[in-house]
């Protein structure tokens, strides 16, 4: 039971991976908003920056995970043809 809940929490395509960045984007630019708004000038720009840019790098490390295991999944797939020779 708790495999199959664990199960909703994987991400396994790149569409459900770009959902996911669309939401911490939403959230970050939220964030950078109130950071704007409660320091003014240069540190919340800078704040703002951050928020948005820690977006960018935990949605490229997603894809890149979602494209890692994908080329894992296909050389376990043929590992087995290569071990019958």
């Amino acid at each position: 039971m708790l495999r199959k809940i664990g199960r909703l929490f994987v991400i396994k395509t790149r569409f459900e991976a770009f959902l996911i960045i669309y939401a911490l984007a939403l959230g970050s630019t939220a964030r950078g908003s109130a950071y704007l708004e409660q320091f003014p000038g240069v540190g919340g720009q800078l704040l703002f920056l951050a928020t948005t840019g820690a977006v960018f790098l935990a949605g490229a490390k997603m894809l890149d995970c979602i494209r890692l295991e994908k080329e894992v999944a296909e050389l376990r797939a043929r590992v087995p043809e290569d071990r019958a020779d």
